[in-house]
């Protein structure tokens, strides 16, 4: 294939680096400007009707296909129209250049979106539909449940086998109405969880409350529903109620819950303490022997084996995650991991923390993936497990490193470092300075907060005149609020333009990364 590609002075030498490494033939012109984001439509026709190489001029009608920046603002279509070349637009970073051309007689090419936008799309849609695809697959799902390591919750295929089921916690549930408790049951769903959990209160027997909660869930979502608590009180009321799990049994209350789990044939995650005397096994063969005897009582009903991943520093993660490995070598029954242990309990962003996490749960071979989000670090953390149990899933499919799936976690970095292009230009440099100088703007001020509003969440900005609410604007993206102020001739000072698109930026990244938007102050904080 011969590809023309149009790009500026910054990216030429990094669009010719990149273009030199592919199959195809390809010819990179660099327009007389410095950054190619500034080229339209038009100026591209003008300079491909005297494209030359030195004292050859190109033959136009020989190239199978053109590319220009992949940042340029208009539809590309016109270059078409009026050279007869088709026209596409090639990624925004030039250093992404090299996998467009590795695929590009595999991609649908768009005049509109930029190349590397369609192959995220394109991998990402294959990945979820290689998922979709097992998931729905009937034959394969009854064979593998015929396997002693797999079981039923409910409806649901837990096991090694399959995904690895996200399982979110409602803590302390009963202290919630019955309003708040469904929309938190409804965001875990939204957020990916293939399970909700009823987390009671420590210390309190609140059975009264079950019943009417587990009618909620049942009721409203489609998903299995679990009970968290260690008092038989309270798990007997829960399974009278309906639920499909029980966290959890250990030695202390197996044989009063027993009977009642094996006559309902409800799955039991199952713990190697003995919480009515306070027991707690110590050492890693001390776990794997306690939940071995306990695996022994409980014969007669399916269990998930929970050894207790323990926070960094505590008793001993490394103890933990060697307890499982030894417990899984010589027992086939499903793997409990409660990642919430230990993301809650480490000051750093949860993201990272989940996906690794996952990845060692997946080798271990666990089933299910446990956490809360009960601190601001963690808010997320469903759907971040959510998505590193269908990456582990992928990876484990196909035998590969968990990189370039389709789906990632890549949330405050790029996969790609890009090379620095630093523009050379002979023009007086100056140094900005902030100006303390406040000016109040006659057509008001605006107040800018992040929010729920009718159960989503957005960016809300009051307008306000000598302290008195005008209207509110909502929107979940800075430039639909921005827009719309300006529509509106809300904003008279150029200063506080710029300010209002500071602010609802910072708002917009806020709502995307789960961080508190306070205006007026930073979104993020120094490491030290």
């Amino acid at each position: 294939m011969k590809i023309l590609i149009i790009t500026g002075k910054l990216a030429g030498n990094l669009v010719k680096k990149q273009s030199s490494k592919s199959e195809h033939e390809v010819h990179v012109h660099v327009v007389n400007t410095p950054i190619a984001a500034f080229l339209t439509p038009k100026r591209i026709v003008g300079e491909i009707r005297k494209v030359g190489d030195g004292e050859k001029t190109y033959d136009l009608e020989s190239f199978d296909m053109l590319l220009t920046p992949g940042l340029l603002r208009k539809d590309v279509a016109f270059v078409e129209e009026q050279t007869g070349i088709p026209t596409y637009k090639g990624p925004k970073d030039a250093a992404d250049l090299g996998i467009v051309l590795e695929l590009i007689e595999k991609l649908e090419l768009s005049s509109k979106t930029p190349a590397d936008k369609l192959i995220e799309d394109e991998l990402r849609k294959r990945a979820l539909q290689f998922i979709e695809d097992f998931e729905k697959n009937e034959k394969t799902r009854e064979k593998l449940l015929k396997k002693p390591e797999n079981i039923l919750v409910g409806k649901l295929p837990v096991g090694e086998d399959f995904p690895m089921r996200v399982l979110a916690e409602i803590a302390n549930a009963p202290l919630l109405t019955h309003e708040e408790f469904l929309e938190r049951a409804q965001y875990f769903v939204k957020s990916g969880a293939d399970m909700v959990d009823i987390g009671m209160v420590a210390g309190e027997t609140l059975a009264e409350k079950i019943p009417g909660m587990v009618k909620l869930l049942k009721e409203n979502l489609d998903v299995a529903v679990s009970i968290d608590s260690l008092n038989p009180t309270e798990i007997k009321a829960a399974v009278e109620s309906g639920v499909d799990m029980v966290l959890s049994l250990d030695h202390g209350n197996c044989e009063e819950v027993l009977p009642l789990l094996q006559e309902k044939n409800i799955p039991a995650v199952v713990l190697p303490t003995d919480y009515s005397k306070n027991w707690v096994p110590e050492t890693v063969e001390e776990r794997v022997e306690s939940l071995e005897k306990l695996r022994e009582k409980c014969r007669g009903i399916d269990v998930i084996a929970d050894l207790v991943l323990d926070p960094i520093n505590s008793t001993s993660i490394v103890d933990s995650i060697i307890a499982c490995r030894r417990f899984k070598s010589r027992n086939r029954e499903p793997l409990f991991f409660g990642i919430g242990n230990v993301t809650e309990l480490l000051d750093t962003d949860s993201v990272g923390v989940n996906a690794l996490l996952s990845g060692i749960a997946m080798e271990l071979g666990a089933s299910v993936l446990f956490t809360p989000e009960e601190s601001g670090k963690t808010v997320g953390s469903v759907k971040e497990l959510a998505v590193s149990s269908k990456m582990m899933f992928l990876s484990k499919s196909r035998g590969s490193i968990p990189k370039d799936l389709g789906i990632n976690l890549v949330v405050f970095k790029d996969k790609r470092r890009g090379e620095n292009i630093n523009e050379e230009i002979d023009v007086p440099v100056f140094e900005g300075k902030i100006n303390e100088r406040f000016v109040r703007d006659p057509s008001g001020s605006f107040k800018i907060t992040v929010e729920d509003s009718a159960g989503e969440r957005m960016i809300k900005a009051v307008h306000y005149i000598k302290m008195e609410p005008q209207m509110a604007i909502f929107g979940s993206t800075a430039k639909e609020i921005y827009d719309e102020l300006l529509v509106r001739g809300l904003i008279s000072r150029m200063e506080h333009a710029a300010y209002l698109g500071s602010e609802l930026q910072k708002a917009e990244i806020a709502l995307k990364t789960g961080k508190n938007y306070v205006q007026d102050f930073p979104l993020f904080k120094k490491f030290l």
